[in-house]
């Protein structure tokens, strides 16, 4: 009874709805310091000594913007797997490259916002691996939610109407 109960809300379309909404605004939100700076945020992606110097402005310049389309397209719903798909390649590499500089003890912060951001630890590889649970849940559980099927959870004949309504009595 319980496996089931917690399968039908993990593979929930409403649940993918919320996700979908978090991770795109979460991602909106971090290019919000990074599209106008870009060469600040270029110095943050340098001080990972990951990426060849030689593609750190292209880098600096073109990740924000994916990072902004990928959570837009979540948050209207177009092509929400395949942007569940892209953010989740990102966040493996963002992962990557914290991986790699906590195992070098290098002492920089993760450039997720801006260049005063929260230093590298496994605090910050622990929320990149749970946003990329988040974006496997939105790819295979996505289903369109519509203005119908939100009405229909509180319309008439609604579990949740009927037990409010119950509570009146």
């Amino acid at each position: 009874m319980t496996t089931s109960l917690l399968k039908r809300a993990l593979t929930s379309e409403y649940l993918s709805f919320a996700l979908r909404m978090y991770l795109g605004c979460f991602f909106i939100y971090a290019t919000l310091r990074k599209i106008p700076n870009p060469a600040q945020f270029a110095e943050a992606i340098a001080n990972y000594r990951v990426v060849p110097f030689i593609f750190v402005n292209v880098a600096a310049f073109i990740l924000p913007w994916i990072e902004f389309v990928t959570g837009l397209f979540l948050i209207i719903s177009f092509k929400p797997r395949s942007s569940a798909i892209v953010i989740g390649v990102l966040l493996i590499m963002f992962d990557v490259m914290i991986m790699i500089n906590l195992y070098w003890g290098a002492p920089i912060t993760c450039g997720c916002f801006d260049t005063a951001s929260e230093p590298i630890g496994w605090k910050k590889a622990m929320e990149n691996a749970l946003m990329l649970v988040f974006c496997i849940q939105v790819y295979y559980c996505y289903q369109p939610v519509t203005l119908n099927k939100l009405k229909s959870l509180f319309g008439a004949g609604s579990p949740i109407r009927i037990a409010a309504e119950s509570q009146r009595i």
